[in-house]
């Protein structure tokens, strides 16, 4: 389960919301009272679910990556496989 900070927790707690997340915890953050974005372990026994439960998997390129890569190369890069 996510726990739900906002933007000003964030800022002043960082160390503290890094410190938890190396522990397998994840977190939505709030902007202006409206879910933004979340913070969720990279590796660890947490499960993050299957890539096609992942709004943003597969989804078309809203604009041009400022690195070169595709979307397919980003689902890749996110999920370990993309929708291709």
């Amino acid at each position: 389960m996510s726990t739900t900070i906002n933007v000003k927790t964030l800022r002043y707690e960082m160390r503290r919301i890094i410190e938890r997340v190396k522990r397998g915890e994840d977190f939505t953050v709030l902007y202006r009272s409206r879910p933004a974005f979340r913070i969720v372990p990279l590796h660890g026994g947490v499960a993050v679910g299957r890539p096609e439960d992942d709004s943003l998997f597969g989804a078309e390129a809203v604009g041009a990556s400022s690195d070169g890569l595709t979307s397919a190369n980003h689902d890749r890069i996110l999920h370990g496989r993309s929708d291709e």
